[in-house]
C-alpha cells in the first residue's frame, strides 16, 4: 500500500498507462485556477470501484479553465467519460468551467442545486408582494446564470441532474450538507434578500484585510490560535455541497466554499450517521481558498479535532487548498497554521497542479510537493 502527494508546474505531462493489481486506489487533483488575485476551484478525482475506475469532477473554476479540466481527464485519466460532475454552489468561479466539461465530455450525472425550482416555497419570505413564483425563479436564474446554464446544457444532452442534499450518495461520497429544509428555507431566501448588503460586506472585508496586511503580523506560537469565532460568509458559500468518503481505510472531505454554519452542520449530520469526522478525515479541502472568514477554532475542532499538544515530526493527514498564484492573501497564514496544528500537511496550488494519490498509476513530470510551513507570524 502506498500514498503520496506530488506537484508539477503548469505544463503538459505524459500519462503513463500502468495499471496496478490493486483492489483500491484513489487520486485527487487540484488544478491551478485563478484570474489575477481571484481564486477558484477545479478538482478531479478518480478511484477504483468494482474493478473499474470512476471519475468525479468537483467544481470547474471559471469558464476559461474548463478546457484545462477536460485535458486533464483525457490525458491523466485516459478517458472521455465522467461518472459524476458536482457543482458545489452557484458561484461562477466554481460553475463556469463545467460548461466546457458538459459540452466536451460524456457525463453520467450532474449534481447541482436548482434554487429557481423552489420559488413557490420561498416567495412569502419577501416583503415585495408583487413578486410571483415565475418572476422569483427568473431572478434566481439570472443571478446564478453560470449554474443555470449547466442545467440547460445537461437537459439538452440528456444528462441526469440531481440535487446534492445531505444523505445523497455520489459514488463513494456521501453529502453531509446542506440538508434540504435548511437549503430551501434559510439559504435560498438569503441569496436574494440582501445582495447589496453582501456585496458591501465583501468590499469592506477586502479593505479591512488590506489594511491589516499593511499594519503587519502577529507572532504565532503552536499553542495559541488567532482565528475569530464570529465570522460569516455569504449564503451562496454556505450552500456548498460538502462531501465525505471513507475509502481504503482513509477519509476524504470536500468542502467547497462552506462557512462555519455549514461545516458545523456537516459535523453534526456526520455524527448522526455514525461518522466521527475528527478521527476519520485524512484528506481535506481547506474551504474557500484558505480565507479566514469561513473557519473558526470551534468549527475546526468539530470537523478535524482539537489542536495537537506538540508539533508532529511527520503529520499523517493532508490538506489541499486552491489559491491563485497572484492572490497575496490566499491562503491566510492563520488558517494554514490552524490545519498544521491539527496534524495536517498543507499544500497549495499557487499556479501548479497538486496531486494526492494512493495505489494509482504513476505520472511523468510530477515531483515532490513543497508543503506550507507553520508560520511564526500570522496576519493580524
Amino acid at each position: 500500500m502506498r500514498w503520496n502527494c506530488a506537484c508539477r508546474a503548469n505544463t503538459a505531462s505524459a500519462y503513463i498507462n500502468e495499471e496496478r493489481a490493486m483492489t483500491t486506489g484513489i487520486e485527487i487533483d487540484f488544478l491551478p485556477v485563478g484570474e489575477g488575485e481571484h481564486s477558484g476551484d477545479a478538482i478531479a478525482i478518480r478511484w477504483l470501484e468494482d474493478g473499474r475506475y470512476k471519475v468525479m469532477l468537483y467544481d470547474g473554476g471559471t469558464k476559461d479553465y474548463g478546457q484545462a479540466l477536460v485535458n486533464h481527464v483525457t490525458t491523466h485519466f485516459g478517458v472521455d467519460y465522467v461518472d459524476y460532475v458536482v457543482n458545489s454552489h452557484p458561484d461562477n468561479d466554481h460553475a463556469g468551467g463545467l460548461h466546457y466539461v458538459l459540452e466536451n465530455l460524456k457525463v453520467g450525472e450532474l449534481w447541482m442545486h436548482q434554487p429557481w425550482n423552489y420559488s413557490s416555497h420561498i416567495r412569502h419570505y419577501f416583503r415585495d408582494k408583487r413578486i410571483t413564483d415565475d418572476s422569483l425563479a427568473e431572478r434566481l436564474q439570472k443571478k446564478m446564470a453560470a449554474a443555470f446554464a449547466l442545467e440547460e446544457i445537461a437537459e439538452s444532452k440528456g444528462i441526469t441532474v440531481r440535487e446534492p442534499f445531505a444523505g445523497s450518495k455520489i459514488g463513494i461520497f456521501t453529502v453531509l450538507s446542506p440538508e434540504r429544509d435548511r437549503y430551501v428555507h434559510e439559504l435560498i431566501p438569503a441569496f436574494e434578500k440582501s445582495p447589496e448588503l453582501l456585496k458591501a460586506a465583501t468590499v469592506m472585508e477586502s479593505i479591512t484585510d488590506a489594511f491589516k496586511g499593511a499594519i503587519g503580523y502577529l507572532a504565532a506560537v503552536w499553542d495559541k490560535e488567532y482565528l475569530p469565532e464570529t465570522v460569516t460568509t455569504s449564503a451562496e458559500n454556505e450552500s456548498s455541497a460538502v462531501l465525505f468518503a471513507t475509502y481504503g481505510g482513509r477519509g476524504y472531505l470536500l468542502t467547497g466554499d462552506a462557512g462555519v454554519d455549514t461545516l458545523r452542520a456537516s459535523a453534526e449530520y456526520a455524527g448522526r450517521m455514525g461518522i466521527h469526522l475528527p478521527s476519520q478525515v485524512t484528506f481535506a479541502q481547506i474551504p474557500h481558498h484558505g480565507g479566514r472568514h469561513n473557519v473558526s477554532s470551534e468549527t475546526l475542532n468539530l470537523v478535524f479535532g482539537e489542536p495537537l499538544a506538540f508539533r508532529p515530526e511527520a503529520p499523517e493527514r493532508v490538506a489541499f487548498v486552491s489559491a491563485s498564484a497572484k492572490a497575496p492573501s490566499h491562503p491566510k497564514r492563520v488558517v494554514t497554521n490552524a490545519f498544521n496544528r491539527r496534524g495536517f500537511r498543507v499544500a497549495q496550488t499557487k499556479g501548479n497542479s497538486i496531486w494526492h494519490h494512493r495505489n494509482m498509476p504513476g505520472r511523468a513530470g510530477y515531483g515532490p510537493l513543497t508543503y506550507v510551513p507553520f508560520y511564526d507570524e500570522v496576519e493580524q
